[in-house]
């Protein structure tokens, strides 16, 4: 599987080679055929590509500060060898992206990673580095099971000190984004959701098409479909990952990353809260899980009917939806709602 970029060590300049490019064929109006995901070792991997060179990625400075002190050193030394500041990235550090893919997910399927898959990676990195970085992923490459023991005992490490902190907020965006998205494929087809994920892609011919510097490909989705996954810290352009087995997946800057994107979330109970109450804005900050009314009344430390009453609300505005299981009223954030907590980030 190979990732296909621009280096990732610094913003874009100027525009990628017009003859290069990946094109994601599809049926055209087969809605089902695009799904979408969210990969937290993605985002993982590209904020160890961010600490390396934070001097070029201002948008991710506010974040920067609140974490650079408390990262493990040995830990994040293993990663920055694996992953490199920029070019080629290794894909057993990412699972197939999903829509309800966790962070534990990601980290137990690192731990269960395919050997020979791994191999075929770190040799790909080998021929990619030099110096004590080559010497340091060949001594991967011949102990293969003891490096998968070691990356991911890292990448739990890191992923403590560098991600968890902040990401309630982060995934807030990717599935805002998702929500607008998949808005947009309802509203006005593929092709106008295509065109606006960015500058590099438009919708051509009955494909997907992305504009690279290096690489060229035809990929046949039909019957396997595409997933687009969007992402915060590699907010400077786009990625593929196209080599079977895999399942082809576009990679894409999330929409609304703006520089206070880390602020702690306490801010944007806050700001939620001027516009919907605050224990309105309570409940729809949490409603990101399905919950009962008992549920949700006994997280906001309010009654029954109470919680009850405030969920109506919600729902009448379209931010809430509420479905029946059994005998339970189950209720989760609309895609309306995803974006409203987005658009306050």
């Amino acid at each position: 599987m190979d990732r296909n970029t621009r280096p990732t060590g610094a913003p874009p300049e100027g525009v990628e080679h017009p003859d290069h490019r990946v094109d994601f064929h599809l049926s055209p109006g087969d809605i089902q055929a695009v799904r979408f995901g969210i990969s937290p070792g993605h985002e993982l991997a590209h904020a160890v590509r961010i600490l390396l060179r934070p001097q070029q990625h201002p948008l991710q400075w506010g974040w920067l500060r609140s974490v650079r002190e408390n990262l493990p050193r040995e830990p994040f030394a293993l990663l920055t060898q694996v992953i490199g500041a920029d070019g080629y990235m290794p894909d057993f550090l990412t699972t197939d992206p999903r829509w309800d893919l966790t962070p534990a997910d990601e980290l137990a399927a690192l731990r269960a990673a395919a050997i020979a898959g791994i191999r075929i990676d770190l040799a790909k990195m080998v021929v990619r580095s030099s110096g004590e970085r080559q010497a340091a992923l060949r001594r991967m490459h011949a102990e293969p099971e003891r490096a998968r023991a070691l990356i991911a005992d890292a990448w739990e490490q890191v992923w403590d000190a560098a991600l968890s902190p902040v990401w309630p907020q982060l995934e807030r965006l990717l599935r805002a984004d998702i929500a607008v998205r998949a808005r947009a494929i309802a509203t006005g087809g593929i092709a106008a959701m295509a065109g606006g994920l960015h500058r590099t892609v438009r919708w051509s011919d009955g494909a997907v098409r992305v504009q690279l510097r290096r690489h060229s490909e035809d990929v046949d989705c039909r019957g396997g479909g595409l997933v687009l996954v969007p992402s915060v810290m590699s907010s400077w352009g786009c990625m593929v990952i196209t080599e079977p087995p895999a399942q082809p997946v576009l990679f894409y800057p999330a929409r609304g990353v703006t520089a206070g994107w880390a602020r702690d979330t306490t801010d944007l109970a806050h700001a939620l809260g001027a516009l919907l109450g605050p224990v309105r804005a309570g409940i729809l900050l949490q409603a990101h899980i399905a919950r009962t009314t008992s549920q949700v009344a006994v997280d906001a430390g309010i009654a029954a009917s109470t919680a009850s009453h405030h969920l109506t609300v919600l729902r009448d505005a379209g931010l809430i939806a509420s479905s029946r299981e059994g005998n339970r009223m189950l209720h989760l954030r609309t895609p309306l709602g995803e974006a409203v907590v987005g658009a306050t980030l």
